[in-house]
């Protein structure tokens, strides 16, 4: 209640104006980042009244929040999307950690490419540009396939003969004759029509092609026709049920929410036809209406994707914001085929988080639900981030350890975290786990970084002992617990930090997922031996060869796997390395 009320007290300080806001949790990190026309009774209302389940989780882990004064509500949303681009806060809408769309491009030279790009801000202002396509896969293959049709120049740099793009028919050669630019005024008109989803004219020349290449019984070539065809009645182009003929480039937005999470979901149409979707799945703890103007805003000014003329949004509220931070006319269609466009993409949203749903439920199932049964069994907190760790060595050498991070059960690989061991000699796990436990935990410690909820050690007793008194030793307080295995190093029960033993059944969700966690540690750790083992085995081989001192051995570790590849190397490729011809005389007589 203290934190409460201090909070109460400091909101009687803030101004009604038009603002930026920010949340901050316990370790001064930012949380949250909203805007509003009034800043004094938005801010109020977090603290205020009922809330749904994700606003109210987001609210209990605000330490203190802060806030920036603005002229105007626009200024407000344009520092809110800086602020969520530069702190990215884990309540906000973050859209596909900054990922930008690939578009296709028709550049401006006078031998001009079709390539694909993500950088269109560098582009020539005279540079054709269709897309976005947020199916990269099929921004590449209509690329691929647009290159084979046409004889545009695939070099980068022109180059001082012709290669194969030539002999095969697939490029004009301006290296090595005269080009004149008017030549692919024809091909750029036909590549524009196809991308603009006018196909009749290109298919018909693929059919006569192919069929040329038939009757002269060049019958590979007919085939690779026939398949670039299929591929793109098939993949590429897809046929409309619903088209607009009026040539205007759009972006259809829509979304739906159910149970406190939000989807949303954009097609893209040009020239009438809808060419590519996407979408993004994300918790709600925010009104509906600053979500989605968050998320349109943040789509156009942060992944880099050029507005087309016309975005149409099903209604919200102060519209006019968004037109003001994108160069779009933004639509709210009443009837029409425009509005059954956007009933359509609101209609894929909905579909699509039923699904996601259903995802959802099935995956607490196996996650969440086990994770709440282990609380209870040790009467702790949810331990909603575990950290785990396991020793690796062969007869003492080469000691690794490692650690791997689950977050409400889902294994988080950038967590994941190696370590070399530097005290201990010799076979020694307890002292290898007492290492390795007291350098994770006195670093985040030092750190002031937040702790996990739960510490497991692969191991028994002894494991649990030495985790135990490392964590004593210097003073942080972790639920610990150990993995048992059994004969046929298989898990087997759990090990409290009281040294008590339970057994699980190993039917339940609860054994399935500590078998996993247990599993997936050992994997890190017995990869990471095996690198760290080679590479020490390898370098040891190397040390007493004359002439080899440590920049040679450096050179020759990055340029071979193992000793044989050495030991069968040739004398040029050693050369080439930078070796005299007596360092691998010696070399090879050592090896």
């Amino acid at each position: 209640m203290l934190k409460l009320e201090r909070i109460k007290e400091e909101l009687k300080l803030v101004p009604k104006k038009p603002g930026s806001y920010q949340m901050y949790d316990i370790n001064n990190q930012i949380i949250y980042v909203g805007k509003a026309k009034n800043l004094a009774n938005r801010l109020k209302s977090y603290f205020t009244g009922s809330h749904d389940a994700k606003t109210t989780r987001m609210v209990q882990d605000v330490e203190y929040f802060k806030y920036i004064i603005t002229s105007s509500e626009l200024e407000a949303l344009l520092l809110e999307l800086n602020l969520i681009k530069e702190n990215r806060p884990k309540y906000n809408i973050m859209l596909m950690d900054d990922k930008t769309y690939p578009y296709i491009m028709v550049t401006n030279e006078t031998h001009p490419r079709i390539i694909s790009t993500r950088d269109v801000k560098k582009r020539s202002k005279k540079d054709l540009i269709f897309g976005p396509y947020p199916n990269a896969k099929a921004c590449k293959d209509t690329v691929e396939i647009l290159n084979k049709v046409f004889p545009f120049r695939k070099c980068k740099t022109i180059p001082k003969k012709s290669c194969l793009y030539y002999d095969m028919g697939q490029c004009l050669a301006p290296c090595i004759k005269k080009v004149d630019k008017d030549e692919y005024k024809e091909y750029i008109l036909q590549v524009s029509k196809f991308l603009n989803g006018n196909n009749k004219e290109l298919l018909d020349l693929l059919k006569n092609k192919m069929e040329q290449y038939s009757m002269n019984l060049q019958f590979e070539k007919a085939l690779e026709y026939r398949d670039i065809i299929n591929n793109i009645e098939s993949s590429i182009l897809k046929s409309q049920k619903m088209k607009l003929n009026d040539g205007i480039d759009r972006d259809i937005f829509g979304f739906s929410i159910k149970n406190d999470i939000m989807n949303i979901q954009v097609f893209h149409m040009r020239n009438g036809s809808i060419i590519e979707r996407n979408g993004e799945v994300f918790d709600l703890v925010d009104s509906v209406d600053e979500m989605f103007i968050s998320y349109i805003c943040q789509f156009y000014q942060n992944l880099d994707v050029i507005p087309p003329k016309e975005i149409l949004i099903p209604y919200i509220e102060d519209v006019s914001l968004i037109e003001q931070v994108i160069d779009a006319k933004i639509i709210i269609p009443i009837k029409g085929l425009k509005k059954q466009l956007v009933d359509l993409v609101c209609e894929n949203a909905s579909n699509n988080l039923e699904n996601v749903y259903k995802k959802k439920l099935s995956q607490i199932s196996k996650t969440t639900e086990p994770l709440v049964e282990l609380s209870k069994l040790l009467n702790i907190e949810y331990p909603k981030v575990i950290e785990t760790f396991d020793n690796s060595n062969i007869q003492g050498t080469s000691s690794v350890s490692a650690m791997v991070t689950y977050i409400d059960g889902v294994k988080s690989p950038k967590d994941y975290r190696k370590y070399k061991i530097k005290t201990v000699v010799g076979a020694d796990d307890y002292h290898t786990m007492n290492e390795v436990i007291t350098r994770r935990y006195k670093r985040l410690k030092q750190e002031a970084l937040p702790l996990p909820n739960l510490l497991i050690v692969d191991g028994g007793i002894p494991q649990v002992k030495a985790a135990l008194l490392a964590l004593e030793k210097i003073d942080v307080k972790l639920n610990v617990i150990g993995l048992a295995k059994d004969d046929k190093h298989k898990t087997r029960a759990i090990i409290t930090s009281e040294l008590k033993e339970i057994t699980l059944n190993k039917h339940s969700m609860l054994f399935l997922l500590l078998e996993a966690i247990q599993e997936e540690v050992h994997r890190f750790a017995i990869t990471f031996f095996r690198n760290t083992h080679s590479k020490n085995t390898f370098a040891s081989s190397l040390d007493n060869i004359e002439g080899i001192g440590v920049n040679r051995k450096k050179v020759l570790l990055e340029n071979f796997d193992s000793i044989e590849d050495i030991k069968n190397a040739k004398e040029e490729k050693l050369k080439s390395l930078g070796l005299p011809s007596e360092v691998i005389k010696n070399i090879k007589e050592k090896l």
